[in-house]
């Protein structure tokens, strides 16, 4: 029997496309050279469908990211078949607005309203992701600005840097700071330590919107 995307199970759909693209670009140079940007780029339309199917019921998000998906394919077309420079700054910046987008409206559903229930929370990790991939690709505009603004990395096609910048942008989200990756420019420092700070109040915001939901759900009841 098919499963239909309802209310009660978007976000279990979106997380798990979240999880493959991550899982996705991590292989990325396992991938021949001919098939990388093709394999990653692939991901990246397969994940945009799902966040837009998933989040169908949000119609004034809807037409906006939509919009935004026509013309990230054609950036990607142009790419490919065209020297246009700078295109890839404007993919970067699509992906990005388009995951602020999603970002958007998932906090809307999920944060401090109605009941919590288990697409809720899954819905919170799926915040979590989208936070880390927006830094991550923050990060790539600025080495693909400034070249020398990261240790640790070398400039390249974003799409061979995309994983090494999700693992540097999770690592910073949570805290971590494992060391093998590191700002040296101010402007990137800054980006950094912005990261970390919103990491922290990330994880306040979600408890203190779980647990206000739980008390009125208890109340309610």
């Amino acid at each position: 029997m098919q499963r239909k995307i309802t209310k009660q199970n978007n976000f279990y759909y979106m997380t798990a496309a979240l999880v493959v693209l991550l899982l996705s670009a991590s292989l990325v140079k396992s991938v021949a050279d001919g098939m990388l940007e093709t394999f990653l780029e692939g991901t990246i339309a397969a994940t945009f469908l799902v966040c837009v199917v998933s989040l169908g019921i949000d119609k004034s998000w809807k037409r906006f990211m939509q919009a935004l998906i026509v013309i990230w394919l054609i950036a990607a077309v142009l790419k490919r078949y065209t020297d246009i420079a700078h295109i890839d700054l404007l993919m970067l910046g699509l992906m990005f607005a388009f995951f602020w987008g999603t970002f958007s409206s998932i906090a809307r559903q999920i944060l401090f309203s109605g009941s919590v229930n288990g697409n809720k929370i899954v819905g919170s990790i799926a915040l979590f992701l989208l936070l880390g991939l927006m830094w991550a690709l923050v990060y790539l505009l600025i080495l693909a600005l400034s070249p020398n603004a990261f240790s640790g990395i070398e400039q390249s096609a974003w799409g061979q840097n995309f994983s090494q910048m999700a693992y540097f942008s999770f690592v910073t989200l949570t805290t971590l700071g494992y060391g093998d990756i590191s700002p040296n420019t101010p402007f990137a420092q800054v980006a950094v330590y912005m990261e970390a700070i919103a990491g922290v109040f990330y994880m306040a915001i979600v408890v203190a919107s779980l647990v206000s939901a739980g008390l009125a759900q208890k109340e309610t009841q």
